[in-house]
């Protein structure tokens, strides 16, 4: 019988990587039946890298500066994760917004995690307008991402109650840990093959 193929990520990150510390916790606990192939940051301290070290996981620091423009980043980045036989691209607090041609190139396999119940509050800063909006629920959305940012198809959302007392701070924290929850689940559906996309709607089959 046939080895069951691995799914291989690429994730790429920008921060301090806690997205990209709960994948990294799902599969080495044998939660999420997937490789980290490598991770990827646009900033050259960015905490991630440091994750990455810690747990045996290949990271590389792809300098913005190094390239002429963003087209040429944006190429750089896709040979870099094709070289990798990268399977799946998770974005994971990856603060540069991805250029058309590199959407064209992993269509359909590249995911993201935003922290919010989108359609609503797309964008920066999402907690902060979820408070400004005065909504009494947000929380987050894992979605496939395509050229309009934070508007591809929904995988899965979680939401989380507004308090009255909530600030940015408190509200994010509290959105996080969903985050750290349904993002391992989200990407543990695609390795298992488990979604069909139907026009805008994601059907998940249930085995």
């Amino acid at each position: 019988m046939a080895e069951e193929k691995i799914l291989r990520l690429g994730v790429l990150v920008s921060g301090r990587g806690s997205n990209l510390q709960a994948i990294i916790d799902s599969v080495e606990s044998g939660g999420l039946r997937a490789k980290i192939a490598v991770a990827v940051s646009n900033k050259a301290g960015a905490p991630a890298l440091e994750r990455c070290r810690k747990h045996g996981v290949e990271s590389v620091f792809l300098d913005p500066k190094a390239y002429p423009d963003k087209g040429r980043y944006d190429r750089a980045l896709i040979d870099l994760l094709n070289a990798k036989s990268a399977d799946l691209v998770c974005l994971a607090g990856y603060m540069r917004v991805l250029g058309k041609e590199f959407i064209q190139a992993f269509r359909g396999r590249v995911v993201n995690i935003h922290p919010s119940l989108l359609p609503a509050f797309p964008g920066l800063d999402a907690q902060r307008q979820a408070l400004e909006h005065g909504v009494r629920i947000s929380g987050c959305t894992v979605h496939f991402v395509e050229e309009e940012v934070d508007g591809g198809p929904i995988i899965l959302q979680s939401a989380v109650p507004v308090y009255p007392a909530d600030d940015v701070e408190t509200l994010s924290q509290r959105i996080l840990e969903q985050e750290h929850r349904v993002y391992p689940e989200a990407i543990r559906l695609i390795a298992e093959d488990r979604l069909t996309l139907s026009g805008r709607k994601v059907i998940i089959r249930n085995d």
